[in-house]
């Protein structure tokens, strides 16, 4: 069976001519241009998705010959395609035998049996797309399925993930699929030596978190004293090889967080300094910001997580450090910076938020998915005015030896391709940074999840009041409930009105990482209630059981909008995944982070209804619509700013 596109390597060739034969006639000016722009850009993408499925058809239609092979024939079937495609001989037959094999041996080793769309997916992985497939939709088997091929064309393939636990969880569950293919594979830990890690380099799959495997490119590099790749910089200028045999091809779980929300922070490799004798810096600066008045000595931008001093604070530090013995306040810059970085740690930064004390130390919060990142601290004296602010021991401050934006690294690979469930909506900047289109793949089955509408509230009691009614009414009709908080405080306040309440339920944050399998694994079971903040969303599946189905599946409550609606869009997916029964809420109120950062104008307002709910006020609605597009411009407005640097080292510091 051929496709109507005759098959992947014609793929980007008959696009073009299509693209040349349908641009947007150069006579159409303004908004009637764009909209037709618009129109062709969405006709492009049915495309793209239509000849995907075409070939995904035709992979399965292989299905009756490819299961009547027995076990030997399937493997000596496998060794051949796999000798084409390392040489370099990959037709498009040849590529879709190569999938069929591998569908059939993943059937075989797991019992998983790929669908259709699945078969789409994996295309639009080898074919160097971003594939977005609705949460339970079956992502791991679908990156199964492309890894060997992959691995036969580029040798070393990395597949980055969000943790530790998934990326080794992963490599366990794929190894018989991909062993059989004759591919090694293996997962970068934390705990791992540079000599174990430099054996689990060298296999032909690597699983592995991005902080791990870059970290470990920006140490060879250190050490080759290179800033070109670490593979080509090697000849000559080491006795060993370094641990990453160069960035080959990469396969991101998880795209848009990844990519997108994780691309622009700075990976750093840094070294204590001797020792740290601005601790007590720090402690005086800290108690200084404590004394000045707001408004009156300073200005807090929290949007910017920036504090100006007014030219009455300037005086006040003046006057509070005239005295001190320390050099460093004899020199106004430097005793400014000290104390506006005290005022930062105590107005824009929140324990519970942005950070939690774990053994008597700040470890910070990743505010997308609730997670801790215990190997990472704040530039510039930040983690230490924190640290200060919690009257904890102030520690050292690190000199950088090196560093490497995300975003710069991920665009070192030869190759790139990713999945996620929320990728359309960043499609934009995926196209525009790394130069990968995004792929909308189908459900397998339709989407049965009932999505009621959003409850606004003047007060946050309110709100936690409203939620708590709902909790209780889907409890008594023995209904699993997920709760999505956007923190640990969050989620710790609404578990302790819960328990109030007298309702058992699982808590799911950070302090409770190592628990998220099992309480995961539990969460789909009828009566169930789970606590969770955003990193529920990620990784694995609730499953449910035949009671819970029969009383109508998982039922997700929203506590509070996120930033940046695709996140919002992850964690409602838990509910209703492949054709299951299932529903979800949001709830928000004026006293949200999200409202008040954002929108505090329309906040005032809509505040000054009588009413405590909101529901049915389009102004109050509009706050939401309003705070979310302004944040997500402004993490837009703040990639952009880091692609662009990234593109003038490319452009001027060609070796950087």
């Amino acid at each position: 069976m051929n496709s109507p596109a005759a098959g992947l390597s014609s793929y980007a060739a008959l696009f073009e001519s299509v693209r040349a034969r349908t641009r947007a006639p150069k006579l159409l000016k303004g908004p009637d241009r764009a909209v037709a722009r618009l129109g062709l850009r969405l006709r492009h993408r049915r495309w793209r998705l239509a000849t995907l499925l075409d070939e995904a058809r035709a992979i399965d239609a292989m299905s009756p010959e490819i299961r009547s092979l027995t076990d030997r024939r399937l493997n000596d079937e496998v060794h051949d395609v796999r000798a084409d495609i390392v040489l370099g001989r990959c037709p498009p037959e040849t590529l879709r035998r190569a999938l069929a094999l591998v569908r059939e041996v993943a059937s075989r080793e797991t019992g998983e049996e790929a669908y259709t769309v699945q078969l789409a997916g994996a295309l639009a992985l080898v074919s160097g797309r971003i594939a977005e497939m609705a949460t339970g939709e079956g992502k791991t088997l679908t990156g199964s399925l492309a890894l060997p091929v992959l691995s036969w064309r580029f040798r070393h393939v990395h597949v980055l993930t969000v943790n530790d636990y998934l990326a080794k969880r992963d490599a366990e569950s794929r190894a018989c699929i991909l062993e059989r293919c004759g591919v090694s594979v293996g997962s970068i830990q934390q705990e791992h030596e540079p000599s174990e890690r430099a054996g689990i380099y060298a296999r032909g799959v690597v699983y592995g978190t991005p902080k791990q495997i870059a970290a470990d490119y920006l140490r060879d590099q250190i050490a080759l004293q290179t800033v070109g790749t670490a593979w080509a910089g090697w000849a000559g200028r080491s006795s060993a090889p370094p641990l990453v045999p160069g960035l080959h091809a990469c396969v991101v779980d998880e795209a848009d967080a990844v990519l997108i929300d994780e691309g622009v922070t700075p990976l750093i490799i840094a070294r204590a300094r001797e020792a740290d004798k601005q601790g007590a810096l720090y402690e005086r600066a800290s108690s200084i910001a404590a004394e000045l008045v707001e408004t009156a000595h300073y200005r807090v931008e929290p949007l910017r997580k920036r504090v100006v001093l007014t030219e009455a604070g300037k005086d006040a530090v003046r006057d509070r450090t005239r005295d001190l013995p320390e050099a460093a306040w004899r020199i106004f810059r430097r005793s400014e910076e000290l104390v506006k970085q005290a005022l930062v740690a105590r107005h824009c930064y929140a324990r519970g938020r942005q950070y939690e004390i774990v053994d008597g130390q700040v470890v910070i919060v990743d505010e997308y998915t609730g997670r801790f990142l215990p190997d990472r601290s704040w530039e510039h004296g930040l983690h230490q005015a924190v640290e200060a602010k919690e009257e904890l021991e102030v520690t050292a401050d690190r000199e950088t030896l090196a560093r490497i934006s995300f975003q710069r690294f991920f665009r070192s690979y030869r190759f790139l391709c990713g999945m996620t469930g929320t990728a359309a909506d960043a499609a934009g900047e995926m196209e525009a940074i790394y130069s990968r289109p995004v792929t909308v793949i189908p459900t397998n089955r339709p989407v049965a999840r009932v999505q009621r509408p959003t409850r606004v509230f003047k007060t946050a009691d309110a709100k936690w009041a409203a939620i708590l009614e709902s909790v209780e009414a889907e409890h008594e009709r023995n209904r699993p409930v997920l709760i999505g908080t956007p923190s640990v405080e969050a989620s710790e306040h609404i578990s302790s009105l819960l328990a109030e309440r007298g309702l058992p339920h699982a808590l799911l944050n950070a302090h409770q990482h190592e628990e998220e399998a099992s309480t995961i694994a539990h969460a789909g079971e009828a009566g169930t209630i789970t606590v969770a903040t955003n990193m529920a969303g990620r990784g694995t599946d609730i499953k449910l059981t035949t009671e819970s189905r029969a009383a109508g599946g998982l039922h997700v409550i929203l506590s509070e909008l996120h930033g940046a609606r695709r996140v919002d869009r992850q964690f409602i997916g838990r509910a209703g995944r492949q054709g299951d029964p299932g529903s979800a809420q949001t709830f928000a109120s004026l006293e949200d982070d999200l409202a008040v950062r954002y929108a505090p104008h329309l906040v005032e307002m809509a505040g000054r209804s009588g009413d405590q709910e909101l529901t049915q006020s389009r102004l109050s609605q509009t706050v939401f619509k309003l705070a979310q597009s302004r944040s997500e411009a402004r993490d837009r407005r703040s990639r952009a700013s880091v692609l662009k640097q990234d593109d003038w080292i490319d452009r001027y510091m060609p070796g950087g």
